[in-house]
């Protein structure tokens, strides 16, 4: 699903994607969103850790870009960032965490390369969720590992998958 149109950068920030894209390497890329399953869950984790935001101390970003390298940029569905932090219109350092939602066309292929790219920009903790199968993985450099509650580690940040789930109209 990526363009075949070779863009520089400049022309990639300069241009409104909707919703947004990925940029990695002179490549747009599409992003698989728009479907209701998606929709809820990404809205269920707003108001979750919006609730939580001053308790614990995050800002929580939808489909926030971040600059992983000169030429790549993603667009997580999630993406946990500390208050301390300053504010920036494009991510440059890694947030606390990335949430992926996954959507019917999603390819594991696909999702490695996101995860790897998250991994080698220094993000600790990504996490992937699947509306389908209302199941959660902690990817961890071993691997997709099965979870049912994620956590960023010496903070309170806690998102258990079932209490989630339940807020999801299906």
């Amino acid at each position: 699903m990526s363009s075949t149109t070779s863009v520089s950068v400049s022309e990639y920030l300069n241009n409104c994607y909707s919703p947004d894209r990925d940029f990695v390497d002179g490549r747009v890329e599409e992003r698989n969103v728009g479907e209701h399953d998606h929709a809820a869950v990404q809205a269920a984790l707003i108001l979750w850790f919006g609730q939580r935001q001053n308790e614990w101390n995050i800002e929580v970003l939808p489909e926030q870009r971040i600059r992983i390298s000169p030429t790549k940029f993603r667009v997580p569905d999630i993406c946990l960032v500390s208050l301390d932090e300053p504010v920036e219109q494009i991510i440059t350092k890694p947030p606390l965490a990335c949430i992926e939602i996954l959507s019917p066309k999603d390819t594991l292929r696909r999702m490695q390369e996101r995860i790897s790219d998250y991994r080698g920009f220094g993000i600790a903790n990504i996490w992937i969720l699947d509306p389908a199968t209302q199941r959660g993985y902690d990817c961890r450099p071993s691997g997709f590992l099965d979870a049912t509650e994620f956590a960023v580690p010496n903070t309170p940040i806690r998102l258990v998958l079932a209490e989630l789930f339940a807020r999801i109209r299906r």
